[in-house]
């Protein structure tokens, strides 16, 4: 194969608000982690065992404002992106490195907050619609308007 692939998929919950970061040309980049959990039980001892991992996630743009507006401490979410390794020097001189997930994608899973008030919106919106177009079609068959069969 000649083709190379950097793809991360994620569930996880975030650990912080979305941080923002505002630039002169009007884009912008939010930073947040997001904590992933592993589960299982010790062989040997039978004990459950658990691992949280930590992965850093930034968002540009547009959606790096979604993200800020809906997104809250504690919530479930996916996110699909690459992976990216950022060398950087601290005060003492060392080289340092942070690796981040650049989010190409993403979807809330938490169904609270104001995500549940823009779904709830939107499905009683669409259900007000339904019957009105249920019925319209029940008179236009129940009176022969809507004939429109070749036979």
């Amino acid at each position: 194969m000649s083709g190379t692939l950097n793809k991360v998929m994620l569930i996880g919950h975030t650990g912080d608000d979305v941080k923002m970061h505002f630039f002169e040309g009007g884009g912008s980049i939010g930073r947040f982690p997001i904590a992933t959990n592993e589960t299982y039980t010790n062989r040997t001892t039978g004990e459950r065992v658990s691992n949280t991992e930590w992965h850093n996630v930034v968002v540009r743009n547009k959606a790096a404002e979604i993200c800020e507006k809906y997104l809250k401490k504690g919530d479930k979410v996916y996110i699909e992106g690459r992976l990216k390794t950022r060398k950087w020097q601290d005060e003492k001189g060392n080289d340092r490195y942070n690796t981040e997930i650049h989010c190409t994608d993403f979807t809330f899973l938490s169904p609270k907050g104001e995500n549940e008030g823009m779904n709830s919106g939107q499905s009683q919106s669409q259900q007000a619609q339904q019957p009105q177009q249920s019925t319209q079609q029940s008179s236009q068959a129940s009176t022969g308007e809507n004939d429109d069969l070749p036979f």
